[in-house]
């Protein structure tokens, strides 16, 4: 839709609740983004913007029963047996979010899916897009029981999407001495959908998350996070960005302090070839509150190739003496040094680059504990990195079993 067409939409969604009128005032304050907004400062967020979209329709059926919970275009149509799934309207909005598209995403949907997590469970979700040149907008809010344990695995289907707009993300509110671990894995090929996920964690006192976010592909697409921590809670982010072509991929963050003696560790690895660019836009912050406060973050990037190129800015942002931070960012080529030892093996220079990339990437897949989600990491990324027909050595890399290599041939 067009951008007056858009602000037309934004004033009628935006009469629904109380909620909706805060992200209406939170967005024109913020203003919708542009080339020149900050956090989309590499990422071309304005033709998606000003295009003139067909909006994806809520059908909603019943939710059948399945061993995953899978959202087709934004409705629920599977779900598994003991997961409290439905539709909510009214919901929780932080008020404090940095990025204008995590307040449109609410405007635009009257309604939000809501999974309410009372007891320990293993969630995974498929995210399915069916719809070409259309507008794919829905949220949905996650929400802990104190004292539980969380696992949540996110995978994405695109493949009849062509070139539409996925706006979405998720609301995670994580309950004390709750535990949460959050997977997601996404690979995107050029012409299909273009995603931009705005993301809000909140973590009450002595709550812990872990997030994996694993981006592959040719085509561009963003991610942006907001956590906010209170008093003895801490979050891990871990993102693994591989991109080639033209693509443009990363993600923006911000995470904040809020309580006494947080913590939070961030690190990215991210690998680009041909004219990809990669984004590592990241601020920690630690308010006059975070006293205690102890926050590492650090970006490394491997550039292939002279085309391509990495956007990296890790920052903080303090305001209290008492308190332990660190932040780093290192971008070259492979190590020649390791190139030369390998080699000296007798190994090819081109299956030397394979081991050393692949021991890069290994430092964040391998830290995921369940066994059957680490594998299908390694085989999004060996599908990417390797292409379709070249898997063949994927079992001495690593150990896949011999029923993965059969799913390929």
């Amino acid at each position: 839709m067009q951008a007056l067409q858009l602000q037309n939409a934004i004033e009628v969604y935006a009469n629904q609740n109380e909620a909706a009128k805060l992200a209406l005032s939170r967005l024109k304050e913020l203003g919708l983004p542009t080339k020149k907004t900050e956090q989309y400062r590499y990422f071309d967020i304005e033709p998606l913007m000003k295009q003139e979209w067909q909006i994806a329709p809520k059908k909603k059926g019943e939710i059948e029963e399945a061993d995953f919970l899978e959202i087709v275009d934004g409705v629920v149509t599977k779900a598994p047996q003991g997961v409290e799934v439905s539709y909510q309207k009214e919901r929780r909005i932080e008020e404090g979010h940095f990025d204008p598209l995590y307040y449109l995403g609410h405007l635009l949907n009257e309604e939000v899916i809501s999974i309410q997590v009372k007891s320990d469970a293993n969630i995974k979700i498929v995210h399915h897009y069916t719809l070409s040149k259309t507008l794919i907008s829905y949220r949905v809010a996650i929400e802990t029981a104190p004292n539980v344990s969380l696992q949540l695995s996110e995978s994405f289907n695109g493949c009849d999407a062509a070139d539409s707009f996925v706006m979405s993300g998720y609301d995670l509110y994580v309950a004390r001495d709750a535990r949460v671990e959050v997977i997601k894995d996404e690979t995107l090929v050029e012409g299909i959908y273009t995603p931009v996920y705005s993301n809000f964690v909140y973590l009450q006192e002595q709550a812990f998350a872990k997030l994996f976010t694993f981006d592959f592909g040719n085509a561009n697409g963003l991610q942006l996070l907001q956590a906010k921590l209170e008093a003895n809670s801490e979050i891990v982010a871990d993102h693994l960005l591989y991109v080639k072509g033209e693509g443009k991929r990363g993600t923006v963050s911000q995470i904040v302090h809020a309580g006494k003696n947080a913590k939070s560790d961030q690190k990215a690895k991210n690998i680009l070839q041909d004219k990809a660019r990669g984004i590592f836009d990241a601020l920690i912050k630690i308010d006059p509150t975070g006293a205690g406060t102890k926050a590492h973050q650090n970006s490394k990037a491997v550039l292939l190739n002279d085309g391509a190129y990495m956007a990296s800015k890790p920052q903080l942002e303090i305001y209290i003496d008492d308190v332990e931070a660190s932040h780093g960012s290192t971008i070259g080529e492979l190590d020649e040094d390791q190139l030369f030892y390998i080699r000296s093996r007798g190994i090819t220079l081109e299956e030397a680059r394979k081991m050393l990339i692949l021991a890069f990437v290994n430092e964040i897949i391998d830290d995921i504990e369940d066994a059957s989600v680490r594998e299908s990491v390694h085989l999004s990324f060996e599908r990417v990195y390797y292409g379709q027909g070249q898997l063949e050595c994927i079992v001495t890399c690593h150990g896949c079993s011999d029923a993965i290599i059969g799913e390929e041939k």
